[in-house]
């Protein structure tokens, strides 16, 4: 299926691995010219050459380009908002977790998750979307999480940002009413990026067992409500963010689309 998304120019926050690095090759495969970015230099750098080397395997030519900034450093995001210009697509992935009791968790945990999960976007935003509705098309997504409704007990704190997200993009859309310019969240569930491997890894490891029996454990044990009972792939979930950036989805706007495996439960 042709997304008609070729040329289409889209950055990505916190895209050298995990859920975003798999929506920038989606986007790449689809034509589009791709910005991602990364807290250092050299993550950017070796996201972009792998990032590259896919597409030879694949005989693309891809546009890819990178963007060192921080989110937890307002100066940091003040001078990527400076050279983002002319962007299509923004995909609001960066996000940050620490899983740990809530009675431990001190303001500035609490400080730091809010600045990078929450106010990433709402800078992002605050500088792209006018531009997008000047010109009458644009795409902004929020990726949030399962955990904005399951709300584990070792990552209040995180759930409490992803849910913010929800409203934050719902009132955004409400802002591009009557133009071509969507704005939705996307709340993936349990996905197998490289932290969600290397816990599996860890908790084999410590129990005793092989990192299949560990994956069916956390299901049984854990992540109950699950329909899926395993983990998404990133392609599963970035294929989801892709189309609804695209001109196909011109329809989807303010809404909230559980890619969760049913974990989240409900009709709505």
């Amino acid at each position: 299926m042709d997304l008609k998304l070729e040329g289409k120019k889209v950055f990505i926050s916190g895209s050298t691995a995990g859920i975003g690095y798999g929506v920038a090759q989606k986007f790449l495969q689809e034509g589009a010219h791709v910005m991602i970015n990364g807290r250092t230099a050299s993550s950017v750098e070796k996201a972009i050459d792998r990032l590259k080397s896919d597409a030879l395997r694949m005989d693309n030519e891809v546009v890819v380009e990178g963007v060192v900034a921080d989110f937890s450093n307002k100066r940091s995001i003040e001078t990527l908002t400076q050279g983002l210009s002319d962007i299509d697509i923004l995909i609001n992935n960066v996000g940050i977790y620490s899983s740990q009791s809530f009675f431990k968790t001190t303001d500035e945990d609490w400080q730091r998750q809010y600045e990078v999960n929450v106010m990433s976007g709402v800078r992002l935003s605050r500088h792209l979307l006018p531009k997008m509705l000047d010109k009458d098309w644009g795409r902004v997504l929020f990726i949030s999480s399962e955990c904005a409704t399951l709300v584990p007990a070792d990552l209040i704190a995180y759930s409490t940002t992803k849910a913010a997200i929800l409203a934050i993009s719902r009132g955004l859309a409400q802002l591009t009413k009557g133009s071509g310019v969507t704005v939705n969240t996307v709340i993936p569930g349990s996905t197998m990026t490289e932290g969600a491997d290397q816990f599996l890894s860890d908790l084999a490891e410590k129990e005793g067992k092989s990192k299949a029996d560990a994956e069916s454990d956390f299901f049984k044990e854990v992540r109950t409500s699950s329909l899926l009972q395993r983990f998404a792939t990133v392609e599963e979930i970035a294929n989801s963010i892709v189309y609804l950036s695209s001109p196909l989805a011109s329809a989807t706007n303010g809404a909230a689309i559980k890619l969760d495996g049913g974990s989240m439960g409900g009709i709505l």
